[in-house]
C-alpha cells in the first residue's frame, strides 16, 4: 500500500523525517520517493527480531566494542529518495544523535525474510544497503530455512557471500563473532513431551 504526500511530489529524506514526525500511526519506509507502509507482523518475526537485537547487544558487551545496536524503527538513508528501516543495525564509533530518526554510519543490518519478502530483502536492499558506504555487513535471517545469509564487503566493494546453518558468523569489523543459532530465534518445531 502506498501513500504518496500531499503534493504528490517524490518525497526527499528529508521531507519523509518531516512527514513521519507527524504521521499517525504505523511503520513506512520511503521507496524512490514514495510513502511505503509496512505490513504488520508474525509472531515468529517478532520473536526473531527481539532475539537478534539481544544477541547483538551480548556480542557488543562482551568485545568490549563502542556500538550501539539498534532495533527496526531507526531509518537508514539510502539516497535522497530511499530509507530503510532494518530490523536491526549496529552503529560502531560514533555517537548516536538521541532525537534523530536515522543513523548516520550504520556498519551492520539485518534483515528477517519472509516468504512474502525474500526476494525484496535478497535483491533490491542487497544492492541498496550496499550503496551506503559505512556498511560492512548485511545479514538476511530466514528463520522459516534456518538460514542466515552474510553478505560482507571486502576491498575494491567485493562481496563475499556464506550461507550459515549454524556455528558462528565472524563481524570483523567490529570484532565480534555471534551465534547462527541465537539470530534464528525459536524453533517452529513442538517440543518434545515429557
Amino acid at each position: 500500500m502506498s501513500t504518496s504526500s500531499p503534493a504528490k511530489k517524490l518525497m526527499t529524506a528529508a521531507d519523509f523525517f518531516a512527514w513521519a514526525k507527524t504521521c499517525p500511526h504505523g511503520r513506512f519506509e520511503l521507496e524512490d520517493g514514495v510513502i511505503v507502509a509496512m505490513a504488520p507482523e508474525r509472531v515468529r518475526h517478532n520473536l526473531v527480531k527481539g532475539a537478534i537485537y539481544r544477541t547483538f547487544g551480548d556480542a557488543v558487551r562482551a568485545a568490549g566494542l563502542p556500538c550501539t545496536v539498534f532495533s527496526d524503527g531507526v531509518g537508514i538513508v539510502i539516497n535522497n529518495h530511499v530509507v530503510r528501516e532494518p530490523d536491526a543495525s549496529v552503529q560502531c564509533g560514533v555517537e548516536a544523535d538521541l532525537d534523530a530518526m536515522s543513523i548516520v554510519a550504520p556498519l551492520i543490518v539485518v534483515e528477517v525474510g519472509s516468504p512474502s519478502s525474500e526476494r525484496l530483502d535478497s535483491g533490491v536492499k542487497l544492492v541498496e544497503y550496499f550503496s551506503v558506504p559505512s556498511i560492512c555487513h548485511y545479514l538476511l535471517v530466514l528463520p522459516e530455512k534456518r538460514v542466515v545469509v552474510h553478505h560482507r564487503r571486502r576491498k575494491h566493494d567485493v562481496l563475499d557471500t556464506r550461507i550459515a546453518h549454524d556455528g558462528g558468523i565472524v563481524l570483523d569489523p567490529p570484532g565480534m563473532t555471534v551465534a547462527v543459532s541465537a539470530l534464528l530465534g525459536p524453533s517452529a518445531e513442538p517440543e518434545a513431551g515429557p
